[in-house]
Parts: structure tokens; C-alpha cells; sequence
């Protein structure tokens, strides 16, 4: 049996601010740091043997961060990245909505049928998270993890269990949230998605309402 763990990179800058990243490079923020030493701390246990990576800051962070934990050096792939949103990177989700709520309506309904303006090929991208999971495949550990972004995991879901690509959108992650897809004799099953009950302990240390 092969299980492939997929986690969300922590909370980044522009996950902050609200803002529509795709292939540009930020950093995360103090909350996304903890983010990510939460979820290694919950990967612990699962006989984790491989990390691979996205090679844009946020991804590469999030997998040192966890990789510090496990005991494992990450293994950076660029075909990992996150999908270029093409004219609507460095954009304003507020902006977007506002100004073009139809577009932004129909890509997430269904992004195979309804691109961006300029969005990186559908089919590029499909063909790269392919090119990725066929050559993981081939590896002999069992235990993978992967650290990259929404679209590039839920692509590598959709691709996995068959659903196609015009479902990309129709599930999220959160930041860190954590997938498990698992292979055994050619049937792959989504064990869990987006587990995210390690971050719990973020939201009870809140401060209460009134204090600050």
C-alpha cells in the first residue's frame, strides 16, 4: 500500500492581505509558521519517509518547517507549483469580486470550461501534476508527503480519484489542512480530506472577547 499525505502550505502573506497569489513568491506569516510546526507535529506518527515540495516560498517554508520535524530533507519540483492565474495574480479577491463576479463565478464552477484571462493552460497544468505523480509512483517507500498549494493538491486529488479537472474548485483546503490518498493493488481511495483538527489548539488560545 502507498500513502500519498497532502498538506497546504501555512498562511502566507497574501493569504493575509487577501490577495490572489498563483505563482508569486511571499513568505509566511508568524501564524503560518505555527501553522506548519502544528502539522508536523500531527504528521509525526505516520511513518513519513519522502517530502516533496513546491518550489515557491510559502510551500518550501511550510515543508523545511515540517521536515525540522520529521527528521527529513524536503525535495523541491517546480511541477508542484501552484496554477498561474494569469491576469488576476497580485489582484485583490475584493477587486475580482467586485469587478468581474460573473468570470470569477463560472472559473470556479467549472475552470476547465471558463479560464482566466491569460490563466496557464489547463492542460499544462494537468500534464505536469501528472508528470509529478507518475514518477512517484515509481518510488519504493510507502509514506509520501507533499507540501504545495490549493489548486496543484486538489488538482492531484482530482486526477487520483478520477473526477476530472473542472471539479478543482468544488473543494478547499486550508492552510495546513492535511490529505490522505491511499493505493493498494490499483484501487485509490481518499482516506480523509482536509484534516485539519491539529490547529485546534490555535483557536483556544484566542484571546476572549473584551480582552484585546
Amino acid at each position: 500500500m502507498k500513502n500519498l499525505y497532502l498538506c497546504r502550505h501555512g498562511e502566507s502573506e497574501y493569504n493575509l492581505k487577501g490577495i490572489i497569489q498563483g505563482h508569486i513568491d511571499t513568505y509566511l506569516t508568524p501564524k503560518g509558521v505555527v501553522q506548519a510546526r502544528l502539522a508536523g507535529e500531527a504528521l509525526k506518527d505516520k511513518g513519513i519517509q519522502e517530502i516533496y515540495t513546491s518550489d515557491l516560498r510559502r510551500a518550501y517554508q511550510t515543508a523545511t518547517i515540517i521536515g525540522d520535524i520529521l527528521g527529513i530533507e524536503p525535495i523541491i519540483d517546480m511541477r508542484l507549483r501552484e496554477m498561474h492565474f494569469g491576469d488576476w495574480e497580485g489582484k485583490s479577491y475584493q477587486e475580482v469580486l467586485s469587478n468581474h463576479p460573473d468570470l470569477w463565478n463560472n472559473w470556479l464552477k467549472n475552470p476547465v470550461k471558463h479560464p482566466l484571462p491569460n490563466q496557464e493552460d489547463i492542460e499544462k497544468f494537468e500534464s505536469r501534476l501528472k508528470s509529478f505523480l507518475n514518477d512517484i509512483k515509481k518510488e519504493s517507500v510507502d509514506n509520501i508527503l507533499v507540501v504545495a498549494h490549493g489548486g496543484s493538491i486538489q488538482g492531484i486529488i482530482c486526477l487520483e480519484i478520477g473526477i476530472g479537472l473542472e471539479n478543482l474548485w468544488t473543494f478547499r483546503h486550508t492552510n495546513t489542512g492535511i490529505s490522505l490518498i491511499e493505493s493498494n493493488n490499483g484501487k485509490v481511495q481518499l482516506t480523509y480530506f482536509n484534516k485539519s483538527d491539529h490547529l485546534n489548539i490555535m483557536e483556544s488560545q484566542k484571546p476572549k472577547d473584551g480582552i484585546m
